[in-house]
């Protein structure tokens, strides 16, 4: 894999949501593959401050951009700022999300609402202002977080569910539409990851359906982003890989939305 700084050019990644979990693996991975790293967060994190000075110890050039992924106002202003202040992008890794479990009976409207405008509407609101000036550039890379319940559907999220189902179909699109501009786009979707959104209920009910019996690690998933991301995966676009252990159907596994249910 060439790294980035041997280029006569730097190439500079956007991670959404990178203060923890995934988004901070693929963050510290990609700093020590030699790109420089735009760290993103919904506001000014003591977390974000503390991953740009670890960020800093690889010779990069980190910066930071504050802004809800839901509000398209907000992220377009910054997003076009920035890209004016410093140029677009050679990649992009969407990867800010939420979840609001909870069987679709019982569900209040604003959990629907809210994680389909995070989990979705950021697909939309991130990468439309930056579609344009990447293909201007006939280059670049777009890495979508999904989740294996985007693939297979799983009881209790219906509201995640659709939301990561929606942006497979969307980054399939996209694809098809930058492929001719050298841009790829590709998804990955975690399984069980060990991060502050597996519940300790979730890993002791789906622990022993994962064939490789333990939980994945956001470094595994950033291993899998750094890739896509390289010149290696020149030829790889419109692809949905899991990084799940092998663990695909979850829609048997949330008992406890069943049990929320009225008899």
């Amino acid at each position: 894999m060439m790294s980035p700084t041997a280029q006569s050019d730097r190439r500079t990644v956007l991670i959404t949501g990178s203060t923890r979990g995934i988004g901070r693996a693929a963050a510290l991975r990609l700093a020590r593959d030699g790109y420089d790293v735009v760290v993103h967060g919904r506001k000014p994190s003591a977390e974000a401050d503390t991953l740009l000075a670890e960020l800093r110890e690889f010779n990069t050039a980190p910066r930071a951009l504050f802004f809800d992924v839901a509000d398209r106002a907000a992220a377009a202003a910054a997003l076009s700022a920035d890209i004016e202040a410093h140029g677009i992008y050679w990649g992009v890794v969407l990867n800010a999300g939420i979840n609001r479990d909870g069987p679709l009976a019982g569900m209040p409207a604003q959990d629907w609402d809210q994680v389909l405008a995070v989990d979705l509407g950021g697909f939309y609101n991130v990468l439309q202002p930056l579609t344009l000036p990447m293909a201007r550039k006939r280059r670049g890379r777009i890495v979508v977080m999904s989740s294996v319940s985007g693939i297979s559907g799983t009881r209790g999220q219906t509201n995640y569910s659709a939301a990561k189902a929606g942006v497979i179909g969307a980054a399939k699109a996209l694809a098809a539409e930058l492929a001719s501009r050298s841009i790829t786009v590709n998804v990955i979707a975690p399984g069980l990851i060990d991060t502050a959104m597996a519940s300790a209920e979730d890993r002791e009910r789906i622990l022993p359906y994962i064939p490789m019996r333990r939980l994945g690690s956001p470094d595994e998933v950033a291993a899998v982003a750094a890739f896509l991301l390289s010149d290696d995966a020149a030829y790889v676009t419109r692809a949905v890989i899991p990084v799940s252990g092998g663990l695909i159907g979850l829609s048997f596994l949330r008992q406890r939305a069943a049990s929320l249910l009225p008899a």
